[in-house]
């Protein structure tokens, strides 16, 4: 006996990772490992990001919700945002224009004045000579106080408008490196290195923007430094320097920025309080437009636009109400010729009683006699006795559509067992299903199926259903089947004749419609017998499908509520059977699939592990009479598994729904 544990198809809970999730149900679950995390449900990882998701989202769902639904928030929030971009692109350009003008009049400004500076030290140092016989530790005093009252000089015109500093060249002479700065200018931290580089190789002007800083402990301030290499007196080179704060065009900038800052704020709110104002006036009157569409459709035909003013407004309101004007006109028109029509049928089908009960007599009578008649006209009383039925049949129908087009079919509701209306439709349709050589079976009947219902209507649907599958079950026997689960109670009839191609079970249920129009009809049908039906159904509230196969036989499936006013959630039967072509062929390739992976498992050997005690087989528990995807509108087929745990198979045709809020079990309405 060999062992192994059973690989899950792709798509089942097990199925994870590719590998097999264990054996049992109860085996253990793997999940992929994404940046350390397992993001398999039962792990923390997944949902702690979930739930984190959900809570970070779910502040925000209010405010998304009125994002789409406001049109008039949308568009002041867009001028408001385009308002914003184009007042911070504009200020941006002023502010750098400003700016640039600002710098270039004080440079302009002070290379003009440091130029003038720089000409009055050469012409003073020109006219200065050395006394004749002086040492030259005499000569360096001299000079070093030279330069002192060249810097005092020079800085007494600039009432604080600019400093200056006068600074000795890297000779190698340390009495000449003493440094000369007016107004408490720092020189070492407010001259930058590079520049004093550039001075002392260069002949020509020189200028950087720097930070000034003073000794006093006063703040630093933006400044503009000019500097050129000059000799004293006694033909000593030296460092003169201007220093010009910017202090005047900062104050300036910054007055410039935030007249600017209130104008464009002032500039975005009036915008947007004018895009509100516009939008109010455009989004009001459709608002109130949509609102009376809304209950127009709702059947309130009576409702208008309030029209005021000649613009276009009022004219989309002008139109709006001669088109619903036209509309509740036409409605009028279709509703009287609808009455009208029924009303025609009704009174026909009625004042078509009275002759139609003399014809009856009168035939009765001929029929009787009959065997007095020669063949011909003995044949003709049969044929005339049976049209007559059929014209009564014909005339029955068509006033019970007349009821249920006028909407006074009433229900007469009371528990009822469906087993033994099956047992009287059965009854009924005995004899023709023995000229057509046909067996009816039924299944479910072992327990009562009790619900609330119409016992007459029930019964009218079921045989209609039984006749239909025994005419068109070209001899082949006929299941009919009965379940119930939860709330919900069905019928199924399954046939293995013709069947229906794709496209018919979507039209089956249509009045007057036949399959094969050339297929002559053994009961004498009115072809008004899925329609009739189909209205009981919904009187019930329950649901009236069928699917088929071409070659496969058909099967049409009533589900009703237990209890009356009870909506369904689902059906206890599948509407595809499991014996369709589609299910036989995947459990087919199921069993070879199966017997495929068990060859594949190698045999181990009984002595090379200890045995393992065997459990003891549990009962089989009950199989579940109603599957969670078998709800309406799940998007999935409601097929039981087969014996080898395959799925099964969506049904391969359309199916048609009998009731006004069911839909098809496949996610769309009317199967």
């Amino acid at each position: 006996m060999t062992t192994g544990s059973t690989a899950p198809k792709p798509g089942d809970p097990g199925d994870r990772t590719g590998r097999a999730a264990g054996p049992g149900r109860g085996g253990p679950r793997f999940g992929r490992l994404r940046g350390g995390r397992l993001l398999n449900d039962g792990t923390p990882g997944g949902p702690v990001f979930r739930l984190l998701a959900r809570w970070v989202r779910r502040p925000l769902l209010p405010a998304v919700r009125l994002w789409r639904r406001n049109i008039q928030l949308r568009v002041v929030a867009g001028t408001l945002l385009m308002s914003l971009g184009v007042v911070l692109l504009l200020g941006l350009v002023v502010i750098g224009q400003v700016r640039n003008g600002l710098l270039d009049a004080k440079e302009r400004a002070a290379q003009s004045q440091a130029a003038g500076g720089f000409s009055a030290a050469q012409d003073r140092a020109a006219i200065t000579s050395s006394a004749p016989g002086q040492q030259d530790g005499g000569r360096t005093g001299a000079s070093v106080n030279w330069r002192s009252t060249l810097v005092e000089q020079l800085a007494s015109g600039g009432q604080s408008a600019f400093n200056v500093v006068a600074l000795s060249l890297d000779s190698g002479d340390t009495a000449s490196r003493g440094a000369r700065a007016s107004g408490e200018v720092d020189p070492t931290k407010s001259i930058p290195a590079d520049l004093r580089l550039s001075v002392a190789q260069g002949v020509n002007t020189f200028q950087k923007s720097t930070r000034i800083h003073y000794t006093s402990g006063e703040p630093s301030e933006a400044g503009l430094v000019i500097g050129k290499r000059l000799n004293d007196a006694d033909g000593t080179p030296y460092e003169l320097y201007y220093l010009f704060p910017l202090t005047q065009e900062e104050d300036s900038l910054t007055l410039v920025k935030g007249t600017l800052a209130t104008a464009g704020l002032f500039v975005v709110v009036l915008l947007g309080a004018i895009a509100w104002f516009v939008v109010r006036q455009v989004v009001t009157p459709v608002r109130m437009a949509a609102g009376i569409a809304e209950r127009l459709s709702a059947g309130r035909l009576q409702e208008r636009m309030k029209v005021t003013g000649e613009d276009d407004i009022a004219r989309l309101g002008e139109a709006f109400n001669k088109m619903a004007q036209n509309l509740q006109l036409k409605i009028q028109q279709l509703e009287e010729l609808s009455r009208m029509q029924r009303r025609f049928v009704s009174d026909v089908s009625h004042e078509l009683r009275t002759p139609l009960t003399t014809v009856r007599m009168a035939a009765d009578v001929i029929h009787e006699a009959r065997v007095d008649f020669d063949p011909v006209t003995g044949r003709a009383a049969e044929l005339l006795g049976d049209q007559l039925d059929r014209f009564e049949s014909l005339l029955s129908d068509l006033l019970e559509i007349s009821r249920f087009d006028a909407g006074a079919a009433a229900l007469e509701a009371e528990p009822i067992d469906l087993r033994q209306v099956v047992r009287r439709v059965i009854g009924g349709a005995e004899p023709l299903a023995e000229r057509k050589g046909t067996r009816i079976v039924v299944l479910g009947d072992e327990q009562p199926v009790v619900a609330e219902a119409d016992a007459r209507r029930v019964e009218r649907v079921l045989r209609n259903l039984v006749v239909n599958a025994v005419e068109h079950g070209e001899g082949r026997d006929v299941v009919v089947k009965l379940a119930a689960a939860g709330g919900a109670v069905a019928v199924a009839v399954r046939d293995y004749g013709v069947g229906l191609k794709p496209g018919e079970a979507t039209r089956v249920f249509n009045r007057f419609w036949r399959a094969d129009p050339a297929r002559a009809r053994t009961t004498g049908g009115t072809g008004l017998g899925l329609s009739i039906a189909v209205e009981d159904a919904r009187l019930h509230g329950g649901w009236l499908q069928a699917w088929g196969e071409p070659g496969g036989g058909s099967q049409f499936r009533l589900t009703l509520p237990r209890t009356a006013d009870e909506p369904l959630r689902g059906s206890p039967i599948p509407l595809e059977p499991e014996d369709s072509r589609r299910n036989r062929e995947q459990a087919a390739a199921g069993r070879v699939q199966e017997s495929a992976r068990r060859v594949a498992v190698p045999a181990q050997p009984v002595g090379d592990r200890p045995s393992l005690p065997v459990p003891p087989r549990l009962p089989a528990a009950p199989r579940a009479t109603v599957d969670p995807t078998a709800l309406p509108g799940s998007g999935s087929r409601v097929v039981p598994r087969a014996a080898t745990g395959s799925d099964s198979a969506g049904a391969s045709a359309a199916t048609a729904g009998g009731t006004g809020n069911a839909e098809r079990e496949d996610g769309t309405r009317g199967r």
